[in-house]
């Protein structure tokens, strides 16, 4: 697996300095529990922000996820508790997330609608749709094997974290191996070259948001077993740590270029912010602000190597 470590290092060498630090001043931090709640808590993030990776590569945004996000959640837990069985409701989560990104893929890709434009309209109207359907009400007396997909609670966290980095690395592979993902590759980096070489262009958008939504769907799941219950609110500003991830991670956001292993770092990094101020007595109101500072050193950071990329050689 190739990494392309002059986009990615800075991150990497920004997570270093953290956990070195923490290992530290703080190696509380280290504690199990506390791995493992950092783990659970960015399950969603991780696998949201590797198809938002793609989505990126190829030029393009989508801010409807968390409303996405929110939408299969609660139709999951809908469907189970009108009697689907558990085992089916990641397969279910998957085709409606799948419904949903095909959506925003046939209005940018076919009709060429701004994707910035499609996505808000859709986050909009799914968060919207659901608050109107639900009254805002939770999905509640669902069976009692839903959480945790009816193991126990360590077993069961174990699971849910086991199963995200298994498909990551599935992606992850997939990223650097298989043909379809170089088509990715090429749309992003020029749109008219690829059609040029043969790839179908509209076709290779319209399954980057199919492929989003998909992915969002199984991270709503493998979120919602988590709860005894469903929130009808959820995701809000997934849509935000899924893009800053991504962009920490070294995906300069006029895309054609980004990796899954930046994005993997991206959101190690950001995650770990939140419990990191805890352990070391920060005031935790610090998180935003310091992630917003990460994120706006990595866009400057990619402005100057742009700059220095493109300025033409001395004579």
């Amino acid at each position: 697996m190739k990494l392309r470590m002059d986009r990615e290092w800075p991150a990497l060498a920004a997570l270093a300095v953290l956990y070195i630090s923490l290992a530290i001043l703080a190696p509380g931090f280290y504690q199990l529990d506390n791995l493992r709640d950092l783990a659970l808590a960015n399950v969603s993030v991780l696998l949201v922000a590797a198809g938002m990776t793609l989505i990126i590569v190829i030029g393009q945004i989508d801010i409807s996820v968390g409303s996405l996000f929110a939408v299969t959640s609660v139709a999951c837990g809908v469907l189970v508790k009108a009697g689907l069985p558990l085992l089916l409701a990641p397969l279910a989560a998957i085709l409606i997330g799948a419904a949903l990104g095909s959506i925003n893929g046939g209005l940018i890709s076919f009709v060429r609608a701004p994707s910035i434009v499609v996505t808000l309209a859709t986050m909009i109207v799914w968060r919207e749709s659901l608050r109107w359907s639900t009254g805002g009400a939770w999905v509640e007396d669902l069976p009692a094997n839903f959480q945790w997909f009816g193991l126990a609670q360590r077993t069961g966290q174990a699971v849910i974290v086991l199963i995200a980095l298994l498909l990551f690395a599935l992606f992850w592979w997939a990223s650097e191996n298989l043909s379809a993902f170089r088509a990715i590759y090429a749309t992003g980096s020029d749109s008219e070259a690829a059609r040029l070489a043969g790839i179908p262009v509209k076709q290779v958008l319209f399954g980057v948001f199919v492929l989003m939504g998909a992915l969002t769907g199984i991270a709503a799941v493998l979120n919602a077993v988590r709860f005894s219950d469903v929130p009808a609110n959820s995701g809000m500003n997934l849509e935000l740590k899924a893009i800053a991830a991504v962009v920490v991670g070294g995906a300069p956001i006029t895309g054609g270029r980004g990796s899954l292993f930046g994005t993997f770092i991206g959101v190690l990094l950001l995650g770990s912010i939140a419990p990191a101020l805890t352990f070391l007595g920060v005031n935790p109101y610090w998180e935003k602000a310091i992630q917003g500072a990460i994120i706006l050193a990595t866009v400057l950071f990619d402005a100057i190597r742009t700059h220095r990329e493109h300025r033409p050689a001395l004579a």
